[in-house]
């Protein structure tokens, strides 16, 4: 499986048979996240680290569950204002049992763009976690097609098969689920080997020097902020990353790329974006929901916040995917539309351009 601009999910370490006791108190509590906090963390609250750790869940929830006694570092449960330092072991305990493999249906409207016995393609609103997962065990995109599935008396084990890849929660766009094993595994070569056909559209802060050009480097961890991912030029660490962008539109301060992965590393567009200093517009996580680029008037100042207001979230949208079907080995091929949100923020962009 592969997973492009997907929250983090390499350090997490969830164990369903793992039933830890801390002391009696706790007796019965189930280990829902093991996290080693890595050497280079800067000391940050625990409960702003889980938020940024697991960006799906609430700090309410996990507020909550500090004052639980239920967020338990190195042995010990510590309070929401506890600061987290390099190497400290943090479990997060609850009474139920993990349920990443427990899918409930549920009546949620999506987007099914075609369907047939194989495999499903959803057009994904923004704002929609793609899987259940800690702090969101519902509402995601995977409960509202078993409930999909169940609706029109299909079979479907989305609790072992079915994504083929991910886009994040507010990212929009196209993606391709499979029904069965056979279609998962046919459908996730062709990720792997990079034969899909995948363009994005993406709103970054700037003006973009060329028309038209390729980003390579290297994709890790930041090694300041853990939350972010990092372009490593000299390849020292990270996994190989290319991405390919043209320019659509331009903004003066802001442009409208068409970016095509080479690879489909975690948070690819967003980090090799701001590695040439185009950070995504409005992606709070890589610092762009501020003004990075234009004029220090109250005017457009005032411009942008109406601009995040109309696209609060980070401005990516999976365009287009093409794929081989499992079966009949034709070639499918889907466009999604640009969101309102961010026509809405094109459409004020010409405005204020013009004016």
């Amino acid at each position: 499986m592969t997973e492009d601009n997907e929250d983090f999910l390499d350090e997490e370490f969830l164990d369903a048979n793992n039933n830890i006791d801390i002391d009696d108190e706790n007796k019965g509590l189930y280990e829902h996240l093991n996290i080693t906090v890595d050497g280079n963390q800067e000391p940050l609250r625990i409960d702003k680290f889980l938020f940024n750790f697991r960006q799906n869940s609430s700090r309410n929830k996990i507020s909550q569950t500090c004052r639980a006694g239920n967020v338990v570092v190195n042995g010990n449960p510590v309070k929401q204002n506890y600061r987290v330092k390099p190497g400290d072991q943090i479990s997060v305990l609850l009474t139920h049992p993990p349920r990443e493999n427990f899918i409930v249906p549920q009546d949620i409207p999506i987007n099914i763009v075609y369907e047939d016995d194989d495999l499903v393609v959803v057009d994904k609103e923004p704002g929609m976690v793609v899987h259940p997962g800690f702090g969101n065990w519902d509402k995601t995109l995977v409960n509202a097609l078993a409930f999909h599935f169940q609706k029109n008396g299909q079979k479907s084990d989305l609790d072992r098969v079915g994504l083929v890849h991910r886009i994040d929660k507010d990212t929009s766009g196209l993606l391709v689920i499979a029904k069965n094993e056979y279609a998962l595994s046919f459908l996730a070569k062709q990720f792997f080997e990079r034969k899909t056909k995948r363009l994005y559209w993406a709103f970054v802060w700037g003006n973009v020097k060329d028309d038209e050009g390729t980003i390579t480097g290297h994709i890790g961890r930041h090694p300041k902020n853990r939350m972010q991912m990092y372009t490593y030029v000299d390849g020292s660490q990270g996994k190989h990353a290319v991405t390919h962008y043209k320019v659509l539109e331009r903004f003066k301060y802001m442009t409208w790329v068409e970016c095509k992965l080479e690879t489909g590393r975690t948070h690819q567009i967003r980090a090799h974006f701001k590695h040439i200093g185009h950070t995504l517009f409005n992606d709070e996580r890589y610092e762009g929901n501020v003004a990075l680029r234009g004029v220090n008037l109250p005017k457009y100042k005032h411009f942008i916040k109406n601009v995040f207001d109309v696209l609060p979230r980070h401005a990516l949208h999976a365009h287009t995917l093409g794929f081989i079907h499992p079966t009949s080995k034709t070639e499918l091929y889907f466009e999604s539309p640009m969101p309102q949100d961010m026509a809405d923020a094109v459409k004020k962009w010409r405005n204020y351009l013009e004016n």
